[in-house]
């Protein structure tokens, strides 16, 4: 009967049941639940299994380049980083409320370990997300537009609640990329978010994006409601190589 019963939740793809119902059959413990108790078990888990699966498929989704946590996040006094800024904002109302997040600083900062940080927290809490390289994404998009297919990749952009722009402002953006960006910024405004990190601080992004009138039209939409780090202090890449 049991073994029938482990088939039939394994056949039905009940994966997180069929281990703590093996288990406990396996550990001759079955007689010391009550049918609630061991009923509210297998439910339990298998939520539990389900749910932990979700949020592998939206972090392998998401195609971060490692992992990253908040509670790894370092908060040293020099690093100009806000521990109830960072809190308040993993709680995710700002994807919520449609609201973005300025990371700026120097090489090795830790800005894009922050981005990725808020990024794997929104995977958590259940919200689309992904990871772009600027410069990458930007040479996708002007590959798209050769081929017909522009549009269905800024509706795929759309669809994502949080995404994130890393290493923007490496180079200028000729015509084709600040047009790309203006429109994904715009796509976007006040309904999901984008983290976008960058050496440069951000009085500097209009000289970047470097057209005028798609400048200001773009850091109009991106500063106003922003949230916005300006991170300092020594390389965090320096520090731990010294520790190790």
């Amino acid at each position: 009967m049991n073994q029938t019963t482990l088939s039939k939740m394994k056949t039905l793809g009940l994966h997180g049941m069929y281990e703590v119902f093996k288990t406990t059959i396996e550990s001759g413990k079955s007689d010391h639940y009550t049918i609630d108790q061991l009923m509210a078990q297998l439910i339990e888990t298998e939520y539990d299994y389900r749910q932990n699966r979700k949020i592998e498929r939206s972090v392998q989704s998401a195609q971060f380049r490692y992992r990253a946590a908040l509670e790894d996040v370092i908060f040293d006094a020099s690093r100009n980083l806000d521990r109830t800024k960072l809190l308040r904002l993993a709680q995710g109302d700002y994807i919520s409320n449609g609201q973005d997040v300025l990371i700026t600083g120097s090489t090795g900062a830790g800005k894009s370990y922050l981005a990725t940080a808020l990024g794997y927290q929104a995977c958590i809490d259940g919200y689309r997300v992904k990871y772009y390289n600027t410069n990458r994404l930007m040479a996708k998009l002007k590959m798209a537009k050769a081929d017909g297919f522009y549009l269905k990749e800024l509706a795929k952009l759309e669809r994502l609640q949080l995404i994130i722009l890393d290493d923007f402002g490496l180079q200028p953006m000729d015509q084709q990329s600040r047009i790309a960006l203006l429109e994904i910024i715009e796509d976007r405004h006040g309904k999901n978010s984008v983290i976008i990190t960058s050496q440069l601080p951000v009085s500097r992004w209009y000289d970047i994006i470097g057209e005028k009138t798609i400048a200001d039209a773009t850091m109009d939409r991106l500063v106003h409601h922003a949230h916005r780090f300006e991170l300092q202090g020594e390389s965090m890449r320096k520090k731990k190589s010294r520790v190790e």
